[in-house]
């Protein structure tokens, strides 16, 4: 009888340490997986871009497989040949004829019904995280459920008269573990200004549900 139930603390021992050992190695595993995955993916999405225009404009340029039907590519040369574009795109953009040629261009699309929602939103959406109107740089606590309860947000536009609420800021909350996220217009005095936080920990902090270590500036 004993040795059962020392054999039985044995074997519960041994699957609690096994069980946590698999739950480290997942936690350590995991992320790095998971990185990679989404790495190779965005990397062959832009990989692919090149060869599928070519095929698409000129089918002789690019052949197919014999054996998959796929289009034949050297991996990393159109990833690199988009790169490329864009940042001479970019370059040319910035000189001053070029300049006024793309601001015609984009009061265009901004005037044209129908194209302009979209445009307009993915013009907005990348400007506010990459461009020169970088909107979720002010990270911020906002009161908006009860009085000692706060959100992180972002102050995105500390103008919004035209809705007719003076002294309110437009406040971006993003959500948990999603790309999504809620705007509030709050009034001034329910927001805190974080000084000793970055943009970049605060965004972290909050999409991964506080569980990012924040680190002080």
């Amino acid at each position: 009888m004993f040795y059962q139930e020392k054999r039985k603390k044995i074997t519960k021992s041994l699957a609690t340490r096994c069980l946590q050992f698999f739950l480290q190695g997942l936690i350590v595993l995991a992320p790095i997986g998971i990185t990679i995955y989404v790495v190779v993916r965005l990397f062959n999405a832009v990989d692919n871009i090149l060869p599928n225009i070519l095929h698409q404009l000129m089918p002789s340029l690019v052949n197919t497989s014999s054996s998959d039907g796929n289009l034949e590519r050297f991996p990393g040369l159109g990833f690199a040949i988009v790169i490329v574009l864009v940042m001479l795109v970019g370059w040319v953009s910035s000189s001053f004829v070029v300049g006024r040629l793309v601001a015609v261009l984009d009061t265009v699309l901004e005037s044209t019904p129908g194209i302009k929602f979209i445009y307009s939103s993915v013009k907005d959406f990348l400007e506010a995280f990459a461009g020169n109107k970088k909107k979720f740089e002010q990270p911020v606590l906002v009161n908006v459920d009860a009085s000692n309860v706060w959100r992180i947000g972002f102050i995105t536009n500390a103008d919004v008269a035209l809705f007719e609420l003076n002294e309110h800021v437009a406040v971006y909350v993003p959500h948990s573990y999603a790309i999504s996220g809620i705007t509030y217009l709050v009034p001034t005095d329910k927001i805190k200004k974080l000084t000793n936080v970055s943009a970049a920990d605060a965004m972290k902090f909050t999409v991964s549900g506080g569980v990012s270590e924040l680190s002080e500036q």
